[in-house]
């Protein structure tokens, strides 16, 4: 399977990779099937998500999409990064002709672990 340059540089080089202590929210999300699991964790600041990072273990794509998510969502409003949608993760990752359909389902893992780490951090405030 080849993948796009995009999605090259965000597996070989992950954005935002990591743990963050004491975190305002965590969100985990996996997939039995392909038994890719992804964490996502979340500072907030100011009602922004001042840092975001998370923890994956997966495929390419599903380290890529984790990637990029940290990238799209980092420095927005929590309102604003609850709207992040599969298909804006996808489109990042280089559009839908770009990544192989088979592994469309891991940039819905991300989507996944970041809601679920936004609804724990508005639980708590």
């Amino acid at each position: 399977m080849q993948y796009n340059p995009t999605i090259l540089e965000h597996f070989k080089n992950p954005k935002n990779q990591g743990e963050i202590s004491n975190p305002d929210g965590v969100g985990k999300a996996g997939n039995p099937v392909c038994g890719d699991v992804m964490q996502v964790f979340i500072k907030v600041k100011d009602g922004r998500i001042e840092d975001i990072k998370f923890q994956t273990l997966g495929c390419g794509v599903a380290i890529a999409a984790s990637s990029v998510l940290t990238e799209i969502v980092k420095g927005k409003t929590v309102d604003e990064a609850a709207k992040i949608t599969k298909a804006d993760i996808i489109e990042e990752l280089g559009g839908q002709k770009k990544v192989p359909p088979e592994k469309i389902h891991c940039s819905l893992l991300a989507e996944d672990a970041l809601k679920k780490a936004i609804e724990e951090y508005r639980q708590k405030h």
